[in-house]
């Protein structure tokens, strides 16, 4: 008896399992009890099956998939799978992106899933660019992509500004290019920019064409128009920071318009504020307070344009970076009264990145022997390009000073002052042809070593 069920035994398992063996489901080291077999004629425990074998899914996520999805027939699957790893996407990466998307093993691959790949293909998406690209929204493989693509590139986007939209809102490709993405692009026009600004603008923040345009870019514009006044001001706004355009202007900016105003700052200047950097207007109401706060015990006029470029300055950074930066200046021997001194005479010399204050700082300090005190009374000096404009000028003066042309009486701080034209007029093509190095100089082909002589500050 026991020799006859191991004669049987074996037949079940070959009889069951071998429909499913052909299909590249199972392999033969590793059979299972006959309980955890499939049964060929359950539609849904093919699907999972090969979902767990195939698509490399557990089974709690081949179960869920399999809510989604009924595999009767394995061949398109697998032809959707080969096509996938063809493209460069591994194991894994489509383990994830069936599991999102079961139905993209069902797909059209004449019609949608092969000419769409090849259309993201053509635009430099491939292996992981398109595995990460794809798990943002896989229903672009299904969607009507050419359309898609067409339609920006009819309204001025270059191939490399759509394929940075498509990385960053894939979910684009699946809205109706006539009735959502058109209107919008429409409307964008009737307020002044040009398709080529729209392209720019939108590849940068795409998501703004997912925005109701009768529910919030509408709004807002309104609202914008009221607030500043005129169009054209409405587009210089935009401009500055398209992403006013998505925003809740009521709750997000009033609270913080009506602070200013409370603290006596005269509507011209708000509008200066939206047209300077709206962006530092967008800070939570309880930061942006105490921003005002500290500007006015500086002891700025709210009636001054320094006041405004105050707030903006402290309003597009966080406090750390502030205190970092606070902290770079103190490195060199300035006072708080110093910094504060330096910040009331320029305020924008605090958007200085950190690592630029360090740079200019020690380069006048160490190369050139300025007292620190000297550039927080000069502190437009720590705008000014440490590559482009102070060392070739330093470069110049150096060559002069050692031709003897220069006196010794010369104000360096003047000469970094000078405009470009005036600089090139007085000290370059003034000596240049007696010294003909002085244009190489001037164009930071000579090194500076440093002045043969003290010069004044």
């Amino acid at each position: 008896m026991f020799r006859l069920i191991c004669i049987k035994l074996p037949q079940q398992l070959r009889r069951r399992a071998s429909p499913i063996c052909h299909g590249y489901l199972f392999s033969t080291s590793s059979l299972r009890p006959i309980s955890e077999l499939p049964n060929i004629t359950d539609p849904k425990s093919l699907t999972v099956s090969f979902l767990r074998n195939s698509c490399g899914l557990s089974l709690e996520l081949a179960a869920s998939a399999s809510k989604k999805l009924n595999i009767e027939n394995i061949e398109n699957p697998n032809f959707v799978l080969d096509l996938l790893r063809t493209h460069g996407l591994t194991q894994n990466q489509i383990g994830h992106l069936i599991s999102s998307r079961p139905l993209l093993l069902s797909a059209d691959l004449g019609k949608t899933l092969r000419p769409n790949i090849e259309l993201f293909k053509s635009l430099g998406f491939s292996g992981a660019s398109l595995a990460k690209m794809l798990s943002k929204d896989p229903r672009v493989l299904q969607s009507d992509a050419y359309t898609v693509v067409e339609f920006f590139r009819a309204h001025g986007f270059s191939d490399e500004q759509i394929s940075t939209l498509t990385m960053k809102r894939p979910t684009l490709y699946v809205l109706n290019t006539q009735k959502i993405l058109k209107p919008k692009f429409e409307f964008f026009k009737s307020l002044g920019f040009s398709y080529l600004e729209i392209a720019k603008l939108l590849s940068a923040e795409p998501y703004i064409l997912e925005r109701s345009l009768e529910n919030q870019l509408i709004p807002c514009v309104q609202e914008l128009r009221r607030i500043l006044g005129t169009d054209e001001n409405v587009l210089k706004a935009l401009k500055a920071c398209f992403s006013l355009i998505e925003i809740n202007v009521e709750r997000v900016l009033q609270a913080n318009i009506s602070i200013l105003l409370s603290h006596g700052v005269p509507n011209s200047l708000v509008v200066k504020i939206f047209l300077i950097q709206p962006r530092s207007l967008l800070v939570r109401t309880y930061r942006f307070s105490k921003i005002v706060n500290e500007v006015m015990k500086l002891g700025f006029d709210p009636n001054n344009l320094l006041f405004v470029l105050a707030i903006r300055s402290m309003a597009v950074m966080s406090e750390a970076l502030w205190e970092k930066k606070v902290e770079a200046l103190r490195s060199f021997g300035l006072s708080k009264d110093e910094i504060d001194s330096a910040f009331k005479q320029q305020p924008m010399c605090m958007i200085t990145s950190e690592k630029k204050i360090m740079k200019v700082m020690g380069f006048f300090v160490n190369n050139l022997k300025m007292k620190p005190s000297m550039i927080s009374k000069n502190p437009n000096l720590l705008l000014l390009s440490l590559e482009k404009r102070i060392i070739p000028r330093c470069s110049v003066l150096q060559l002069l000073m050692s031709k003897g042309l220069i006196e010794e009486d010369t104000s360096i701080l003047h000469t970094f002052k000078m405009t470009e034209k005036t600089f090139v007029e007085k000290l370059v093509e003034k000596y240049q042809n007696e010294v003909p190095d002085v244009i190489r100089a001037h164009q930071g082909k000579i090194e500076f070593q440093g002045f043969p002589i003290d010069l004044r500050f």
